[in-house]
């Protein structure tokens, strides 16, 4: 390595290390807040070390509300959300990409075309058409979209995978007497896992952090979710900022724990996505 790369790429590593302290510092002050009394948080100059460590905090932020129940029904919305989005996406990918069949084509361009419209703009809408047939108030409109297809993102990235697999592996099922679904279940899916654990991933975090739909289709109390629970909280102690942020870290944990967990998903699944257009 000749001086000139060596002193690039210590620049070039410099920068990103200021980039992830800078990007990193708010959960950083996140998670020493939710450690400290109301009186360390805001000392000048700040203190970034607890002291004394308040483990309490959690409890105490966790007890004032049914967070278990929360826990449960995100839960249950995230599990149902992510299996459907998986198994109808999935399905839905596989017409697009391995089967030919009239209007494919400008079914597929439709279906891309409907990632231009914002989800503010059918909220009203899927509103209306759900309170019309009585299921607000229920997880029913906040899972039920997910088993029919799971959003035009998730096929279109499932599809760009699909079509990177040799169509020689279908053929040779074909001769063997393979129907397209023993094709899509036996051949497809062992080769695809990594983009299936990519939108399953993507899924997880969509839904497990969503705040407008459970705000929009729940009213009991009993039924919401970790997001609606955790702005609840905030209205009952907006003043009490190491609760806040105990509550907080409690919330975001699991989202953080899973994309550590599937980073590597993440880049394998995307990269193999765009082999082939």
């Amino acid at each position: 390595m000749t001086r000139q790369t060596w002193m690039e790429r210590t620049l070039v590593y410099a920068v990103l290390l200021a980039g992830s302290a800078f990007s990193l510092l708010p959960l950083v002050w996140l998670l020493r807040s939710a450690l400290m009394d109301m009186g360390q948080i805001f000392e000048m100059p700040p203190v970034w070390i607890p002291d004394p460590i308040r483990f309490s905090n959690f409890s105490d932020a966790l007890t004032t509300l049914p967070f278990g129940r929360y826990f449960i029904n995100s839960v249950i919305i995230v599990a149902l959300t992510i299996a459907g989005v998986v198994i109808t996406g999935s399905i839905s990918a596989y017409s697009f990409a391995r089967m030919k069949w009239r209007g494919r084509d400008l079914m597929f361009g439709l279906l891309l075309s409907s990632m231009m419209l914002p989800y503010a703009v059918t909220l009203i809408p899927s509103f209306v058409g759900w309170s019309k047939i009585g299921l607000t108030n229920s997880i029913i409109p906040l899972v039920a979209p997910a088993w029919f297809g799971g959003g035009a993102f998730n096929i279109f990235l499932l599809r760009q995978f699909f079509m990177s697999i040799p169509r020689e592996l279908d053929e040779a099922a074909y001769a063997d007497g393979a129907s397209h679904w023993r094709i899509f279940i036996s051949v497809i899916v062992p080769l695809t896992k990594p983009a299936l654990i990519v939108v399953g991933l993507f899924t997880f975090l969509g839904s497990w952090n969503d705040f407008l739909g459970p705000l929009v289709y729940l009213n009991s109390e009993s039924k919401y979710t970790l997001a609606l629970g955790l702005q609840q909280f905030k209205g009952m102690y907006a003043a009490e900022w190491h609760l806040m942020m105990a509550a907080a870290t409690v919330v975001l944990a699991p989202a953080i724990i899973v994309f550590f967990i599937g980073q590597k998903y993440f880049v394998e699944g995307i990269t193999l996505t765009g082999i082939k257009g």
